[in-house]
């Protein structure tokens, strides 16, 4: 019977071809999920120390659902490269990197981004910190506190969540008080953010 032996052939050439893309599509999500794993928390290139802003514990505490933790973002390419992505951050901390060109004795304080739930530590952080420093500019990078996976009202910017605004105040604060240690000019102290940073620039700007 060649007319059933065809019909069988096709039947099972499809179900091939269902298996083959059920096993691809386990594949990639598989992929996906060893690169979302959760990593050690951020921590900057050597000869960098981070330097937590507070001497004890933190104004306005946030309950989180586990401890900090480190995501390599990789199935949401920016400019076709992975990104890093610190979450749940409890500890602020800030990283101080100096000027690698001729000092201007300028100082930047940067806020990464990334709406007020994880930090872009490299993208929108350790990235413009290269940039600054090859100008000549101090560059001071502030790890801030973000409310994990919890979102409004308890993430956000202040009022909402005054964590954000506590840890950029103080880190602007102790940047002015290391002036003379960090050869930078205690009158060009400036801020700049990416994002949720954005936002945070602009409160810094108000709130003091």
């Amino acid at each position: 019977f060649p007319e059933v032996r065809s019909c069988i052939g096709v039947l099972m050439s499809r179900s091939f071809r269902t298996l083959a893309v059920y096993a691809l599509t386990a594949a990639v999500f598989s992929t996906t999920a060893i690169a979302q794993q959760h990593l050690p928390p951020w921590q900057p290139s050597p000869g960098h120390q981070q330097i937590p802003i507070w001497p004890g514990a933190a104004p306005d505490p946030v309950v989180y659902d586990g401890p900090e933790y480190l995501v390599k973002v990789e199935d949401d390419l920016v400019a076709g490269k992975p990104w890093i992505s610190d979450e749940r951050v409890s500890v602020p901390t800030m990283t101080v990197y100096p000027p690698r060109t001729r000092n201007t004795g300028a100082a930047v304080v940067v806020f990464p981004g990334k709406g007020y739930q994880i930090l872009a530590m490299d993208l929108e952080g350790t990235e413009v910190c290269d940039w600054l420093t090859s100008r000549g500019i101090t560059c001071v990078l502030l790890k801030y506190r973000v409310p994990g996976s919890s979102k409004f009202p308890k993430s956000g910017a202040y009022p909402q969540a005054p964590q954000a605004l506590d840890d950029a105040q103080r880190t602007i604060s102790l940047t002015r008080l290391h002036a003379a240690e960090w050869h930078v000019d205690p009158r060009k102290i400036g801020v700049i953010g990416f994002s949720a940073g954005g936002h945070l620039v602009a409160a810094t700007s108000v709130h003091f």
